[in-house]
């Protein structure tokens, strides 16, 4: 599994679609941030979430349902190395990729743009576990439902940005209508910014926002076990 781990490194990190991760809210946060106070506590939490939506809606998927189609996942059952193996090692190199997107933001934020950082480590990691989950466990379900990678992108584009448009990420959810506002709130992406807010803000995250994310990465993830197809 080690071997495996290596070479889908090796193969991510020649992956546009991995630059293209990092490289996004890094743009968007520094074109935007140069604008705004060091005490800001909206900006970094839109940007760590436009980060890990993009991985979970658009690097996950793209890259399972390719090697489903390619029949990679279905020689690999012939093989020592099973088509599980695949699946761990892609969703542990997929986090690396959100962890680093994140922390090239935060690195940026704090010493370049001199924005406001959490006092409280601990929330913050919490919630930016749960938010991963529940934006890769939609990415699964992609992957499963997806006949091809090509498919599995189009239905991630078109995915995240109704979802990020309800969470805030394009339009402030203040400047929006109410209703729309409360129900992107409850949403995956909705609730994992509100929640990094909070926690940027010096305050608790919202206990039923954790619990949303929560419920969207059990009930999504079992439904994605269920469709998934290795071949």
């Amino acid at each position: 599994m080690t071997k495996l781990a290596i070479v889908e490194l090796k193969l991510l990190t020649r992956e546009p679609g991995a630059m293209f991760s990092l490289l996004i809210p890094l743009f968007i946060m520094v074109v935007f941030g140069s604008s705004i106070g060091p005490g800001d506590t909206v900006l970094l939490p839109m940007a760590l979430a436009i980060a890990v939506g993009l991985v979970g809606l658009y690097m996950l998927p793209t890259t399972m349902a390719t090697y489903r189609e390619r029949g990679i996942l279905r020689r690999l059952s012939i093989t020592p190395v099973r088509p599980v193996n695949m699946l761990v090692v892609q969703l542990i190199l997929q986090l690396v990729l959100a962890l680093t997107a994140c922390a090239l933001l935060v690195t940026v934020a704090g010493t370049v743009l001199k924005a406001h950082l959490p006092a409280q480590v601990l929330p913050g990691v919490l919630v930016f576990l749960l938010g991963t989950a529940a934006m890769f466990a939609i990415g699964l379900l992609i992957a499963a439902l997806a006949k091809n990678g090509r498919s599995a992108n189009g239905i991630g584009v078109l995915l995240y940005f109704p979802m990020a448009y309800l969470a805030g990420l394009i339009q402030p959810a203040d400047q929006m209508p109410a209703f729309v506002a409360t129900l992107g709130a409850y949403t995956p992406l909705g609730a994992f910014r509100q929640s990094l807010r909070d926690v940027w803000e010096g305050g608790a995250p919202s206990p039923l926002l954790l619990a949303v994310m929560a419920a969207y990465a059990v009930v999504i993830s079992i439904a994605a076990a269920k469709f998934f197809r290795w071949e």
